[in-house]
């Protein structure tokens, strides 16, 4: 993944939206050593040498990636190891994409949120956002607000993968770790979605917070199941609590008998 032939395809992609894209030296860049990083290495090394050739308005060049995409993806399935293509386009939205770099009339931050709905659709965003909630979080936190009702489950699903405190693989939001009330009102939202894929990612979002905070979680799956859980909810809140569960929290235990 992400090695010379996906260089190749990014390139021709960029190009059919952007004659002027300079293939060869974006390539001259991007290719030296990635054989010797890891896919996330990767993914950050082919964003820097897409900077280093795309315009320096930030705004001008999110507009050029955005548009080489493929076709958005609309059904709740899991996106697979295919998606890893488009990382360096969440690295580059991510690293490039904060307010404070930019002295243009035009706003970053409104190009990356715009950039990171469009990304999410044909590979995860749940990367990317995590730069902004960390520097910006309350603004990031209204834009995925406004998201919660998407139509697309991949963006519904960003809402709560992209704010778990302690996401696999993506940055560690400390203030999420410390507080995580700020998140709630999503999962409450999104709690009985139609999609298990966007439920498992409630579940998952749940089982972070009660590595920290697990009263509140016991709290949150009680109050569900007392306000009358459907089947699906049931499933969702032994999801969540399972790792206590196995570990022996007595609690724990009884929630997930509940939730049966």
């Amino acid at each position: 993944m992400l090695g010379q032939e996906a260089i190749a395809y990014l390139a021709n992609n960029i190009q059919y939206v952007d004659p002027d894209f300079p293939v060869r030296r974006f390539s001259e860049s991007a290719l030296p050593g990635i054989e010797h990083l890891s896919i996330m290495q990767r993914g950050l090394h082919i964003a820097r040498a897409l900077h280093a050739v795309l315009p320096g308005d930030y705004v001008e060049a999110i507009r050029i990636l955005m548009a080489s995409l493929t076709p958005e993806k609309s059904e709740a399935d899991e996106m697979g190891l295919a998606g890893f293509f488009y990382l360096p386009h969440s690295f580059y939205i991510s690293e490039y994409g904060q307010d404070e770099q930019h002295n243009s009339g035009n706003d970053p931050f409104e190009a990356s949120m715009l950039a990171v709905h469009a990304l999410t659709t044909r590979f995860t965003s749940e990367f990317a956002i995590r730069t902004f909630l960390i520097q910006q979080q309350e603004r990031t936190l209204d834009t995925v607000s406004q998201w919660i009702s998407d139509p697309n489950p991949h963006v519904r699903r960003l809402c709560s993968e992209g704010t778990r405190p302690r996401l696999p693989w993506g940055k560690r939001i400390a203030s999420f770790v410390a507080d995580p009330r700020p998140t709630l009102p999503i999962l409450e939202a999104l709690k009985n979605d139609p999609s298990l894929y966007v439920r498992r990612s409630v579940a998952n979002h749940l089982g972070d917070i009660a590595k920290d905070h697990p009263d509140l979680v016991y709290a949150t799956c009680e109050r569900w199941l007392q306000d009358g859980a459907s089947t699906d909810l049931q499933w969702l809140i032994r999801h969540a609590v399972r790792y206590p569960a196995k570990q022996g929290d007595a609690r724990a235990r009884k929630i997930r008998a509940a939730a049966c």
